[in-house]
């Protein structure tokens, strides 16, 4: 999330890098995917996840491969799906289990494909790829499982794009103080921004879809601002040790899939354990 300095391009975009016009409208357009989804045929909304992570994981294989790091896509992808419907229908520990079994394919997969030469390199990408975002990504079957699976996931993805919009507002408009060299358009003030819009809209949705207590929202809200941001570190982290500077362009204004689905991940698994705990 670029949030530094204020004032738009004559191209439309802004001064952050960001083409705003392009990007509000590929958010709207996504925004609308998941509501009639999610609200309609829960698995419908599970087949949207399944594809977006999906291109999430192919640009990772992508960007891996610009350093000759090898990471097989089609067990990658096949563990997607399979910890999905695992989770689904199964449970947390059918999650864990079919994370396991596709670990050790990947393994053995990579043990028979390319020699030993960077095989230690290889399996890691592979399992790390594995793990983010594919399996990080099948907690919200977990969380779209209960009867009010759909108000729930609505809260988990409203509260990470608040921290998104927070931030990048509060960066443009009163950005001055550098939160880290590792992004330097981040602002401690952008942070701010993200935690009070996170925190707000937590303890709204909270309180009115779920009837929740406004301490319980509140809190949602609060982790989710502070996980999403880390969230966008690790992303710059790996953007930065590869030497790319976006996952892909398929997102107008935003980059690839990767991009967006980086604070989605880390904010996922907390955010799910907070909700099973309080409700």
């Amino acid at each position: 999330m670029e949030e530094r300095t204020a004032g738009t391009s004559s191209s439309g975009g802004s001064r952050t890098g960001r083409n705003l016009p392009a990007a509000i409208a590929v958010g709207l357009v996504l925004a609308g995917l998941v509501i009639g989804t999610v609200y309609t045929i829960k698995e419908l909304f599970l087949l949207v996840v399944v594809g977006a992570v999906g291109v999430g994981v192919l640009e990772l294989v992508k960007a891996f491969a610009t350093r000759e790091i090898k990471v097989p896509a089609v067990p990658v992808l096949a563990g997607l799906v399979a910890m999905q419907v695992g989770a689904y229908w199964g449970g947390a520990e059918w999650l864990l289990a079919t994370f396991a079994v596709f670990a050790f394919v990947l393994l053995i997969w990579r043990m028979f494909s390319d020699g030993t030469a960077g095989y230690v390199r290889d399996a890691s990408a592979s399992v790390f790829t594995l793990f983010y975002p594919a399996m990080l990504s099948a907690f919200v079957a977990l969380m779209l499982h209960p009867d009010d699976g759909n108000h729930r996931v609505l809260i988990f993805i409203a509260v990470t794009v608040a921290s998104d919009i927070g931030g990048y507002a509060a960066g443009v408009l009163f950005g001055r103080h550098q939160l880290t060299v590792i992004s330097p358009k981040k602002t401690w003030e952008g942070l701010a921004g993200s935690v009070v819009a996170c925190t707000a809209v937590g303890a709204w949705l909270v309180m009115w879809l779920l009837g929740g207590q406004l301490w319980q929202g509140a809190l949602i809200g609060a982790l989710a601002a502070l996980l999403a941001t880390v969230g966008d570190l690790i992303e710059s982290m790996i953007k930065r040790d590869l030497g790319i500077k976006d996952m892909g362009t398929i997102l107008p204004g935003h980059g690839g899939l990767m991009d967006r689905l980086d604070s989605l991940v880390t904010t996922l698994v907390p955010v799910w354990l907070l909700m099973t705990l309080f409700f």
